[in-house]
């Protein structure tokens, strides 16, 4: 009676080591070509269009941390491009006649700023040169005028406007400015970037947010005396 609890243990380990002696070989007989297969990637697409499967051997490769050097570009350049909306935002109190013009001035100015500080935050934590804000919004980044930026001529022509004239300039200027926009963001995914998220996720807001900003100016253009 005794022994029974021995033989016992001995049973179960002898199943114990059939049990491991059973798993090494399904392990080693299986392909080892599977073991090393790199998954699909989904590529987000552009704003307004679908996500598609790339294959592994046309996967874009991480940079570092996932991000390019068209996300950087993108990041730099819009802080540069936000700085010059804000610049016209703050001429709007007290300059026009449309009561709908400075909500979507606030608007404009309470998004961008957000943005703004999103985007130095991206900057700073991948060691990149991020603009200064201060001396930003005169669209000389890189050497060219951006993208939908208004000239300094321009800008001091709506710096002297008042009343309906304000208005009327203001929106015309400003959907010229975001239609900018929506070029870069156009850019940045031809430039094949915008796959890291948080990019993906920003360059979707601005171009969202700013198509219905557009639309919202075009109405006030298409009826100045509404209130």
């Amino acid at each position: 009676m005794r022994l029974r609890p021995i033989a016992v243990a001995l049973a179960a380990c002898t199943a114990l080591s059939a049990c491991a002696v059973l798993a090494a070989c399904t392990a080693s007989s299986a392909d080892p070509a599977e073991g090393a297969k790199k998954p699909a990637v989904v590529q987000p697409g552009a704003p307004g269009q679908t996500s598609r499967v790339l294959p592994a051997d046309q996967a874009p490769e991480a940079d570092g941390g996932d991000y390019t050097e068209a996300d950087v570009r993108f990041m730099q350049g819009m802080i540069e491009h936000h700085a010059q909306a804000l610049r016209m935002t703050a001429l709007v109190p007290g300059r026009g006649t449309n009561g709908d013009l400075p909500l979507l001035a606030r608007r404009i100015e309470i998004s961008q700023k957000d943005e703004i500080g999103l985007m130095r935050r991206w900057l700073r934590a991948r060691l990149k040169e991020v603009p200064s804000v201060d001396s930003a919004g005169h669209g000389h980044h890189g050497g060219g005028l951006m993208p939908g930026m208004l000239t300094e001529e321009q800008f001091a022509e709506l710096d002297r406007a008042t009343g309906a004239e304000f208005d009327r300039l203001f929106c015309t200027y400003m959907i010229q400015h975001h239609t900018g926009a929506l070029r870069m963001v156009e850019r940045l995914f031809a430039d094949k970037g915008g796959v890291e998220p948080e990019v993906y996720q920003l360059a979707s807001h601005i171009d969202s947010d700013q198509r219905i900003e557009i639309d919202r100016m075009r109405k006030i253009l298409a009826d100045p005396a509404s209130r």
